[in-house]
């Protein structure tokens, strides 16, 4: 029997596939029509594109592993019994230790609040003035700390005060000269003879 005998079925086998190349576009109407309406010439041309579909069928398939296997590469950290199995013996290992110190808080307390010397010092007997003088020469220096701590400070500021202390001096003898210029003028105006203000001072 011809499978491409309209007569024996409504929509024939041969039909339903052609169909389907031209529907996923491996074939084109224009192919399908240019073929020879030999079965023999059929039924090669199908079995190719048949092939071509399983290929493609199967490199989506391909695909679609790889990205599966990619997926569960980054993910393994997450899901990967391997790795959940350390992080949960590190979580054990964390969650015994808060175990221990919730039942040893009590001596945790007491030795932090244990102070780490004593509250005083043994001195032997023959050292007691010698601790004496060295109290009063602290208490000394403690007094007198602020005042050293700006002499200190002074010192890198000596050279500005210098350089201002020589400006004022010039500044007082060009007032001297100048003073001493208008002395004489007012002497000469009156007739006096001329007379120097340092002679005068002394």
């Amino acid at each position: 029997m011809n499978p491409w005998d309209p007569i024996t079925y409504t929509v024939t086998p041969a039909a339903k596939i052609l169909a389907r190349c031209v529907t996923s576009g491996t074939m084109t109407q224009e192919e399908l029509d240019a073929l020879p309406q030999d079965s023999e010439v059929f039924s090669t041309s199908l079995l190719e594109a048949e092939q071509l579909n399983r290929i493609g069928h199967d490199l989506d398939q391909a695909n679609l592993d790889l990205e599966l296997l990619k997926l569960e590469r980054d993910s393994a950290d997450v899901t990967h019994t391997h790795y959940l199995s350390q992080r949960y013996a590190s979580l054990q290992q964390f969650t015994s230790h808060l175990q221990e110190v919730l039942r040893e808080h009590t001596v945790l307390r007491e030795r932090l609040t244990k102070p780490l010397c004593q509250q005083n010092l043994p001195i032997h007997a023959d050292l007691h003035r010698y601790v004496v003088e060295l109290m009063g020469m602290v208490v000394e220096f403690i007094q007198n700390l602020e005042v050293k701590i700006k002499m200190v400070q002074a010192i890198p500021k000596t050279g500005h005060y210098w350089s201002n202390l020589n400006g004022a001096i010039t500044q007082l003898l060009a007032q001297v000269t100048e003073v001493e210029n208008l002395y004489r003028q007012v002497l000469k105006r009156r007739g006096h003879p001329s007379t120097n203000i340092k002679d005068m001072s002394s």
